[in-house]
């Protein structure tokens, strides 16, 4: 049976990157933003909807489904 003679490497401590601006393949336009948050905040208020809650301010077109009809088995 064959040993390596290789030591282990020590783990490597990962860190967020400091404040400026984030690589290119992670920015986002400003069209792309707005749509994105505009559907957050659509789910955010279905999930209130089904909670029983009142919807968030400013939010449209939310669509919700009747609850499931629970059978006995």
């Amino acid at each position: 049976m064959a040993h390596s003679t290789e030591t282990p490497q020590a783990p490597e401590q990962l860190a967020l990157p400091t404040a400026g601006e984030p690589p290119l393949q992670f920015r986002l336009d400003q069209r792309t933003r707005q749509r994105g948050l505009a559907h957050i905040a659509a789910i955010k208020a279905q999930l209130a909807a089904r909670a029983g809650q009142r919807p968030i301010e400013g939010t449209t077109h939310v669509t919700t489904r009747p609850p499931a009809v629970r059978r006995a088995a």
